[in-house]
């Protein structure tokens, strides 16, 4: 597995929103050592962008499928590009 530098970009569904998945997700990005965002939804989902080594991405990634605990996530779709490296830090946005 590559440590290139990739790009991911996700959209999580169920009940993702109000049980602290924004927050987790980007404590658990910070210690992947990712840079990116993410965001609640207005249809109910969390939508995330993260860049970083691949394995790192692909960590992200499993955490995605689970989440915190009080989450219950049923979908994750997953879309792999290359990096555009436009971020600093990963934050959550509104």
């Amino acid at each position: 597995m590559s440590d290139q530098t990739t790009r991911l970009h996700a959209i999580v569904s169920g009940l993702v929103q109000g049980v602290n998945f924004r927050a987790n997700t980007r404590e658990h990005a910070r210690q992947l050592g990712l840079s990116g965002w993410v965001r609640n939804r207005h249809d109910g989902t969390v939508e995330t962008v993260a860049e970083g080594p691949r394995h790192a991405l692909e960590q992200f990634a499993h955490y995605l499928r689970h989440g915190p605990p009080s989450a219950h996530v049923t979908d994750v779709k997953l879309e792999w590009s290359e990096s555009r490296g436009e971020f600093a830090h990963f934050d959550l946005r509104w």
